[in-house]
Formats: structure tokens, sequence, C-alpha cells
């Protein structure tokens, strides 16, 4: 298992203001009843679409895409995105610096998140990805066959799967170097030759004031306590996707080449690198 990415820095933050307070409560009740709204009703569609299409899901993945769509307004968080749409069957891969890519990477098109397995007991989220058809895996290269399976089966039903191969979430002004372990399942025989994997770079401009990492998530940060802190800020930044030119697996001797490749793309269009 990948270590959690952690700072020698700590980011401070400030008191919530009275203001501050009220917005926490105007957009909290609204974001939570249209979260857990969502939810109710993606349960309630998933009771008549799981014994009709099994591990298809032609209803539910739309309502997750419009409930985090919906994020955004109620946080006033702008999300922009540019860069072409994966039309071919493959994966999509990303930089990790916050909870908040669930929902902005969710919010652009129909994914299915690739997540380490100890994600499906944490409280809230666990029971949020299980219910999205989030796919849970071992990070052993022991495992290798068993995710070609979980893979294959997803792909051949039209599944998009994202997954962060960075292994932790950071401070969202850094890339980390890429895992190539993820990758092995797809130079299988049976994915290689017709998988096609695209980069994202996600990007978060912070509040004007504000420390760059504003948005960052990382290492022991509580949940709770970085969603109200996003809750109540006044003026946000906004968030950004940069979708990359799918590459062809086969187009690859090995999974550290790819890796690597995918690695720079994402790179290329991050902040950091301009630095």
């Amino acid at each position: 298992m990948s270590p959690t990415w952690d700072s020698d820095e700590p980011i401070a933050d400030p008191p919530i203001s009275a203001s501050g307070w009220l917005r926490v409560l105007l957009r909290g009740s609204v974001l939570g009843f249209v979260v857990f709204g969502g939810l109710a009703l993606l349960l309630l569609i998933r009771l008549v679409e799981r014994p009709l299409f099994g591990v298809d899901r032609p209803v539910t993945p739309y309502i997750t895409q419009a409930v985090c769509r919906s994020a955004f307004v109620i946080m006033g968080l702008p999300l922009l995105v540019r860069g072409p749409r994966l039309k071919v069957p493959g994966a999509v891969v990303a930089n990790h610096g916050s909870w908040l890519d669930i929902f902005a990477l969710n919010a652009r098109k129909n994914v299915y998140f690739v997540s380490k397995s100890e994600v499906a007991s944490w409280p809230g989220i666990g029971w949020l990805a299980r219910a999205t058809g989030t796919v849970f895996i071992q990070r052993d290269p022991r495992d290798v066959k068993t995710h070609i399976a979980l893979f294959e089966e997803r792909l051949e039903h039209g599944h998009r799967l994202l997954f962060f191969p960075e292994g932790t979430s950071t401070d969202t002004i850094r890339v980390l170097p890429f895992k190539p372990t993820l990758f092995a399942p797809f130079f299988s025989e049976q994915l290689v030759h017709y998988m096609h994997i695209q980069p994202v770079t996600v990007i978060y401009h912070a509040p004007d004031g504000e420390d760059p990492r504003f948005y960052g998530w990382w290492g022991d940060m509580g949940f709770a306590q970085h969603l109200l802190k996003v809750l109540a800020q006044r003026h946000q930044g906004k968030v950004e996707l940069v979708y990359h030119t799918p590459e062809r697996v086969d187009s690859f001797p090995n999974r550290k080449s790819l890796a690597r490749h995918l690695e720079n793309q994402v790179r290329s269009a991050h902040p950091s690198e301009s630095e």
C-alpha cells in the first residue's frame, strides 16, 4: 500500500467568521440535500437497474454526474473544462490533490473510480464510493491477475475507469511520480491491443489572498474540517480540468514507459512545471 503523502509545512486555517458559518449553513444544507437526495434516488433506481442490467448502469451514472455538477454551483466554485472526450474503450488517469477531484472528474463524464480497498470502509465516503460503482483493489503486484479480471469485466460493459497513479493526494501544487503498478493489467493479452488511456491535469486556483494549497487535502487532514473551510469561503477560486489526447496502450513497450509518458502529459499543463 502506498504511504499517504504529507507536507513539512502545514497549512494554517483561520477561524470561520459569523458570515462564514452562515454560508456553511446555507451551502451545506443545500449540498447535503442534493448529495443524499441524489444517493437515495440512485439506490432506488438501482433496485430496478441491477436485476435488469447487472453490471451495466444505463441510468444511475447520470444521477452521479448531475449531483457533482450541482455541487460546484452550490459551493460557488467555478469548474472549467477543456480538451477532448475519450470516445474509445479505455481508462482515465489524473493527478490527485483533493476530495474535490472526485466531484470534478465525475462532473465531466461518467466514470468509475479505481480505489484502494481501504476506502470501502471509510465512514460516509466508502458508502458513497460503493453506491456509485467504485472498483476496489489491493495495491499489491501479486494481485495483477485479479485486477485484470476486474478491469476486463468493467471495460467489456463500457465502463470508463479512472484512477490516480500517484497513489495518494497532495497539496495541489505538485505532481508526484506515477506508480507503474496499476498499469500492468492494461498490458494483458486481453486488453493491450484495444485499450486507450487519457491523461487529465487537475489544476486548483486558490481564492485571492489565500494559500495556494487552499483546496489541497492531504496527510491526516479531516474531511469534515476541510469541507467546512470550502463551504465558508466567500469568494472561491476555481478548478480547471485539462484533458489530453488519449494514448494507445500498445504504443508503449511496457507499463513503466506508459506511466512515465502519461505523467509527463499531466505535468505539461500543471502550473508547477512553469515555475
